[in-house]
């Protein structure tokens, strides 16, 4: 069998999200099925590093697809051209951007509906125009959907009207970097990052999705009602800084408090995870929601918020808050900070939870749906 993929997000150094599930899920695919042949096509030049094994054919489609209008080239035009020259038998496509092809069965992912609720998080007006007229043309015209949750599943369902049974989940996973280290380890962390101080830590987009807004006012309340020296540190790049995020951030009094680091490789945000009190994750809208399963697997407590998949991933191995409840923030905060018997009732909860997702896992359903639908 020969497998079409849509590699557009295997970019090197800036696998965030999406680029991270395609990076877990197709290496392990690719490498477990050696008799099967996978065509990589790639929207530019390609790191060799994500030619992950003899049975992968990289193909670099000539158009760097980061617009509307050139999405609408790449995949309604260029791509079918590259399918069929390759005699493609099923395409895959680990987002909702898909080629048109009329004899080739298609598997498409969804990874949330974010765009669709919240157009105030999309950046630009014709990104969002485009997703809302072709995505879900898209889910209607793929043969089988994958998304990461039971809560994204069902919001498909509600919202484009797909069938059930169309609809797999597929969860995520966390990295095997990201464990527990010697306290010794931890040590060298804090002094690195905080100056030895105890800190609490958020990794993920600086965008308004993610709630950046309320983690600052929880954070400036939680230190004027404990008097801590507890630092907070953020792990993500500034691409939506500016506007109420930077705003809110400049007129907290506790902001010298707050560490900036940009974005890190795995490695090391595994290193700042262990380190910490914990992580504080309240986001507004996630399909999985990747860095509560991560402090999982680290030993750390987590606060995240009762809303969207997040319940779904934690259950009761983590704080559940009102994320548009700054003071059910800094409580929860609080609580962590002082409660040392929580705090090992969520981390040994947390290990017991993580147990449940795995790439292997997720990688070995994902290519018996591919099966599947291959005539």
């Amino acid at each position: 069998m020969t497998i079409g993929v849509n590699t557009r997000l295997l970019l090197s150094g800036k696998l965030e999200g999406i680029g991270y599930f395609q990076y877990q899920i197709l290496q392990r695919m690719c490498k477990r099925h050696p008799e099967d042949k996978f065509i990589f096509f790639f929207d530019r030049k390609y790191s060799p590093e994500f030619v992950f094994s003899d049975n992968i054919i990289p193909v670099t489609v000539p158009l760097p697809a980061r617009h509307p209008l050139l999405w609408k080239i790449y995949f309604d035009y260029l791509l079918p051209l590259y399918c069929k020259k390759y005699h493609i038998d099923v395409f895959f496509s680990p987002e909702n951007y898909i080629p048109v092809l009329k004899h080739t069965p298609v598997v498409c992912t969804i990874h949330d509906l974010n765009f669709y609720h919240n157009d105030k998080y999309i950046g630009s007006n014709s990104h969002q125009r485009y997703f809302m007229k072709y995505f879900p043309l898209n889910a209607r015209k793929s043969d089988k959907i994958i998304t990461v949750s039971n809560f994204s599943k069902n919001d498909i369902i509600e919202s484009f009207v797909a069938e059930s049974d169309k609809i797999e989940v597929v969860y995520n996973a966390a990295n095997k970097v990201y464990q527990p280290q010697s306290e010794d380890k931890n040590r060298v962390t804090r002094t690195k990052y905080t100056g030895g101080k105890d800190y609490f830590y958020f990794v993920g987009a600086i965008h308004k999705r993610k709630n950046l807004v309320n983690i600052f006012l929880a954070f400036d309340e939680f230190k004027k009602k404990t008097g801590s020296d507890v630092k907070l540190v953020i792990i993500g790049g500034k691409k939506w800084w500016h506007g109420e995020i930077e705003d809110t951030y400049n007129n907290i009094q506790y902001k010298d408090d707050v560490v900036f680091t940009d974005r890190l490789e795995a490695k090391q945000v595994a290193l700042i995870a262990s380190a910490s009190c914990g992580l504080l994750f309240p986001s507004l809208f996630e399909g999985f929601g990747i860095p509560v399963v991560e402090a999982f697997a680290c030993g750390v407590p987590v606060i995240t918020s009762n809303t969207t998949s997040l319940p779904e991933v934690a259950q009761d191995a983590a704080l559940l808050v009102n994320p548009y409840s700054v003071e059910d923030i800094a409580e929860a905060m609080g609580r962590i900070y002082t409660d040392r018997d929580l705090c090992k009732q969520l981390i040994e909860k947390g290990f017991q939870r993580n147990k449940y997702f795995d790439w292997d896992n997720s990688a070995e359903k994902l290519w018996n749906i591919i099966k599947s639908v291959s005539r």
